[in-house]
């Protein structure tokens, strides 16, 4: 039996996981300042739940669950009777219907659906705005490469029931605190309005094409500006209305000549003119506060391709290494609505946990303390001396430090060894003249000496 995982799926070790922890902890740790409350939600979702709110890209992604035991059964023998021909089972209305038919749950794409989903359900629980946190994984059926993982960690952070854009305001600093935390000393968030691209689907005349230019547009960084614009004619955006496009991907400068120039092009718009006052709204407030290390920076051609977003959208990359996006997020007027919820607005973000832990390992950025295991190790000599380290284990524990037994009375070498694999940087060793004196064999592992400590002398060496 070969032993494998699937493609995209990957086990952590232990120094690998002390590292995530540290992530982790300092996102938490930064939502919880800014007042957020952590929510945790089922792994699996409804599929109805998921379907029809990532458009048709994303709801390809998701990874349906199939129906158990009867129903399988029943789905099976439903479809076998109402196909008559190889043509019609490899129809592609014949395979969505499958789906449906043979499966009723599915794994969850992303956090941001699910939450609308709890907000929902739970609505006469929460206290509005609702600040909510989540730390948990999702799965999608991408394929594997650097950066994209079929099962990964989002960090979600949403407020919903407020229009405020303060609240854009606070999710910015979130994300240079954060990322500034971790050690990142070069990056941009990048910012644009949902408004400003139905602006411009407006501006040529195609304001139902929103979701087609939108979707091409955001693919603009990964295959090109030519290969934008014949995906934008494939989907029926004529040649002249190419060239009105145009001026979209000419726009330079900083960000108060970008507005200056989409003030112009969208000089028509109401809307297109709503989405430049959001975003200027929020970029004169943060020039106000400062940043720490981010670069807030327009980006005309931003446009995040999940359907729900209508207002500010975000996206964070760093300049110090190559990857895609590390962070995202955005404005969502009515996600809500789609289960009964009308009006209820809400923003929210994410960092890509996976994404900054290859950026960080790339470039260094974790500090020794993240990975710190055991610090302490008792060598077993055997069933007295084992009996006499354990008070002393516990003395150290309600003193902070990680210490361990070795819990089998083995020879010195192969103990010696086990301390060695896993780094740990003290050893103590017990015998009679340690229990009859009360004072320690200790080995500092990296310096290689040895000394003679009580218990207070050892706790203070270790916390040196």
């Amino acid at each position: 039996m070969k032993v494998g995982i699937p493609k995209g799926m990957r086990d952590f070790s232990p120094q690998v996981m002390a590292k995530r922890n540290y992530i982790f902890d300092t996102i938490k740790k930064s939502f919880q300042l800014y007042g957020f409350e952590q929510i945790e939600t089922p792994t699996m979702e409804n599929r109805e739940t998921l379907t029809g709110k990532y458009g048709d890209e994303g709801d390809s992604l998701i990874f349906n669950i199939l129906q158990r035991g009867d129903k399988f059964k029943k789905a099976i023998t439903g479809l076998e009777l109402g196909v008559r021909s190889s043509q019609e089972f490899n129809d592609d209305a014949f395979l969505n219907k499958s789906v449906s038919s043979f499966a009723d749950m599915a794994l969850r794409y992303d956090l941001t659906v699910p939450f609308a989903r709890y907000v929902v359900r739970h609505q006469n629980e929460i206290s509005f705005p609702f600040k909510r946190f989540q730390i948990q994984p999702v799965w999608r059926a991408d394929r594997p490469q650097k950066g994209r993982y079929r099962e990964f960690y989002q960090c979600d952070a949403d407020i919903i029931g407020s229009d405020s854009l303060l609240n854009e305001v606070e999710l910015v600093k979130l994300f240079d605190g954060v990322l500034s935390d971790l050690g990142f000393k070069d990056f941009s968030i990048k910012l644009n309005n949902r408004k400003i691209l139905s602006g411009i689907a407006e501006v040529i005349g195609r304001p139902e094409m929103i979701i087609p230019i939108t979707v091409a547009i955001d693919k603009l960084e990964k295959i090109g500006l030519e290969k934008v614009k014949e995906e934008l004619s494939q989907r029926g955006i004529s040649e002249e209305e190419l060239n009105l496009i145009q001026p979209l991907f000419e726009i330079k400068g900083d960000n108060v000549q970008k507005l200056t120039q989409l003030s112009e092009f969208l000089k028509d718009s109401d809307i297109g003119l709503k989405g430049i006052e959001e975003v200027q709204f929020i970029l004169s407030t943060i020039d106000a506060l400062g940043l720490k290390k981010a670069t807030l920076e327009v980006d005309v051609t931003l446009a995040r391709g999940l359907d729900y977003y209508t207002g500010a959208i975000f996206e964070v990359v760093t300049n110090e290494a190559k990857m895609g996006s590390i962070c995202g997020g955005g404005r969502y007027a009515d996600l809500t609505g789609i289960f009964g919820l009308k009006n209820m607005s809400g923003v929210g973000i994410s960092f890509g946990a996976d994404r900054i832990y290859d950026v960080m390992e790339e470039l260094g950025l974790f500090p020794e303390s993240s990975s710190a295991g055991t610090k302490v190790f008792f060598v077993n000599f055997g069933e007295k001396e084992a009996a006499f380290a354990l008070s002393l284990l516990q003395q150290l524990r309600e003193a902070g430090i990680r210490v361990e037994l070795y819990p089998d009375t083995a020879k010195m070498k192969k103990q010696m060894k086990y301390a060695n694999d896993k780094q740990i940087p003290f050893v103590v060793m017990i015998g009679d003249e340690e229990m009859s004196s009360g004072e320690l064999s200790l080995k500092n592992m990296e310096s290689g000496e040895q000394s003679k400590v009580t218990v207070e002398e050892l706790i203070k060496a270790v916390r040196k």
